[in-house]
């Protein structure tokens, strides 16, 4: 009978620990794998404060797991909510159906933590789920047009006063957002700017506790430059509808409060029979066995366990929820296999934190210190690294378009300069000519029409050497060398074309590396002759795909491409160099713009997508009967 291996939650650590026992187990029949989550996708956590300030949509962070397991076919996707762990029988209780385990990982992740806070359950809004980002947004755009309808002043700049407790990497991300949205929705619903105020409020004397006074102070300073008002040592004690009270006994009108000042562990498993330490986290040892049970692990921000380098418990971050991931999974593989058990070794490269989309912090390795541009990219970067280690281009490739290209109110580290947003109708002229060019010598070529020149000839165009027939003796070749030195001597170089002139090669001959990959591409005349033919018709083609804006993007990637061997071939001029630059600009979408790919490209898209991973669903129940 087969061993059933069900991970519970499909957050960092469920992922990675699901992935490692796909690949592990992907031809063994004896074993089963399921991952079981409450929701068909996995939220990519540490992008919420980015929807909760509307710099993103909420779609743009939900990240199908059906396409993440798409090559593992070992991984059975359930989605149901677990509400009991039954150990007698080796039996989960979900709301749709039990199911049995021989081993068992829980990866259920955290939650908000408000330390029995007067009021934070009543008016306070959090920051753990993507359902909790979504409220943030939709109440902000609420309180800002309420309040641009708001007569009286005191209980408008009330409205208009935004708090955000703890000044973590999620509060000081949150309120950096915040303060770059809030002047967009001024300016929407005719505020004045002086009205809003933003405030960070922290217990402790300091923010961002986990990095080193180097990004504490570089944080704190750009964030006071930009106006937000940040408050130390001074913890909130109640949060009411219309203000929050300070320890200290100062009051702030407000009526959005966003709760971020700690996590503690998802609460659905205090009365699963695990022990818990601090923040009802479940208690652990070194191989992330849960304690007291041979056969459940942990893994993730559920997980309490002390390292032995520190004496603290891992942090709750995404470098410990996949590592305690797949050291769970590791060990359970041993335990199956009778291999050998792994310790876990925390090993964190750094942490970075955004403040807005422009400015971020971040230490790596525990010694380069960055800031600004360096340290969003960065941040940028380990985020496609991540994609691209749990093996999904597709989300890769998704995210660069996102936080690059699909902005507005210039929100990225390039201050909206790659955005896509703007409008593309104006490119198609652009698009229009050059499909123009390119059809006109297309149709030289192939029909030989408006020079009678055609490459659908007998004589090889082509200047190589190893394809010129000899056409007699010494004194002719050393005549053909005298013109062609004429000529060279008479050319000028110049990126526009002037009458009398004589454009320049970018290059007289080709360089060695390249006319050895040209003699092996075309060895002899019959060869050269088919080549030449086909380079007809594929300008031709080229030519016609872009003036109906079909491929526009494809076909002038292969232009480029083209124009980079005509170079090197030594048959292109610098005057024509402006092909690339104009491929380049129609690039980004002119085919969308009077064009077939406005049909075509969504049409293929879908069929593509459904063939590469079959159709998403809201509810997944592979593997169950």
């Amino acid at each position: 009978m087969a061993k059933e291996i069900v991970i519970v939650g499909a957050g960092y650590a469920g992922i990675a620990a699901a992935q490692k026992l796909g690949k592990k187990f992907k031809k063994d029949d004896s074993v089963n794998i399921t991952l079981i989550d409450r929701h068909s996708y996995m939220t990519y956590m540490t992008e919420l404060h980015e929807v909760a300030a509307a710099r993103i949509s909420a779609d743009e962070i939900k990240y199908d797991l059906q396409r993440i397991f798409k090559k593992y076919k070992k991984v059975n996707l359930v989605t149901d909510s677990i509400k009991e762990v039954d150990h007698d029988k080796q039996e989960l209780v979900g709301e749709q159906r039990n199911y049995k385990y021989d081993y068992l990982i829980l990866a259920i992740g955290g939650e908000a933590n408000d330390f029995g806070v007067e009021g934070v359950k009543e008016h306070g809004f959090t920051l753990w789920s993507m359902e909790a980002a979504e409220r943030v947004r939709n109440h902000v755009e609420e309180i800002v047009y309420a309040a641009s309808r708001e007569h009286d002043e005191v209980k408008r700049r009330a409205m208009l006063s935004f708090v955000v407790c703890g000044a973590g990497f999620t509060g000081v991300e949150m309120v950096g957002e915040l303060n770059e949205w809030l002047p967009i929705l001024a300016k929407e619903y005719k505020i004045n700017t002086n009205e809003i105020s933003v405030h960070n409020v922290e217990a402790a004397p300091s923010i961002l506790n986990t990095v080193t006074e180097v990004e504490q102070e570089r944080a704190l300073k750009f964030m006071r430059k930009e106006g937000i008002q940040v408050s130390l040592g001074d913890g909130i004690v109640k949060v009411a509808e219309d203000h929050i009270e300070l320890a200290s006994g100062r009051k702030i009108p407000s009526y959005t409060t966003i709760w971020t000042a700690g996590v503690q562990a998802n609460q659905e498993a205090a009365e699963w029979g695990f022990e818990r330490a601090r923040a009802g986290r479940l208690v652990a040892d070194e191989f992330m066995q849960a304690k007291g049970y041979d056969n459940v692990w942990m893994a993730g921000d559920v997980v309490y366990y002390e390292e032995p380098e520190t004496g603290r418990p891992t942090p709750q971050i995404v470098q410990a929820a996949e590592q305690t991931g797949h050291t769970a999974a590791v060990n359970l593989i041993a335990a199956i296999t009778g291999e050998e058990k792994e310790a876990y070794k925390g090993k964190y490269d750094g942490n970075m934190v955004s403040i807005g989309s422009r400015y971020g912090v971040a230490l790596l390795y525990g010694k380069y210190h960055l800031q600004g541009f360096l340290a969003m990219f960065v941040k940028h970067a380990s985020n496609v690294i991540y994609f691209l280690s749990i093996r999904s281009l597709y989300y890769a490739v998704r995210y660069v378009k996102d936080e690059f290209f699909d902005v507005k109110h210039k929100r990225n580290i390039f201050r909206g300069h790659t955005s896509t947003k703007g409008n593309i109708l104006w490119s198609v002229p652009m698009r229009l000519f050059y499909g123009a060019m390119w059809t006109v010598e297309g149709l030289k070529k192939t029909f030989g029409m408006f020079d009678g020149t055609s490459w659908f000839g007998d004589t090889v165009v082509f200047p190589f050497p190893w394809l010129q027939e000899v056409v007699s003796g010494a004194s002719e070749a050393t005549s053909s060398a005298s013109t062609a030195a004429t000529e060279v001597a008479n050319t000028v170089f110049s990126l526009n074309y002037v009458y009398g002139e004589e454009p320049m090669l970018v290059f007289d001959s080709m360089p060695g590396w390249f006319a050895s990959i040209m003699e092996f591409m075309m060895p002899n005349q019959d060869v050269a002759l088919f080549m030449q033919k086909m380079m007809s018709l594929v300008e031709l083609g080229i030519g016609l795909c872009l003036m109906a804006g079909l491929f526009t993007w494809l076909v002038s990637a292969v232009t480029i491409a083209l124009v980079a061997m005509f170079c090197l071939s030594g048959m292109f001029v610098w005057v024509n160099l402006w092909f690339v630059p104009a491929a380049l600009a129609i690039m980004n979408g002119a085919g969308k713009a009077f064009g077939l790919d406005h049909w075509v490209l969504p049409w293929l898209g879908k069929i593509l997508d459904k063939w590469a991973y079959g159709t998403p669903k809201h509810i997944y129940k592979q593997g169950v009967q």
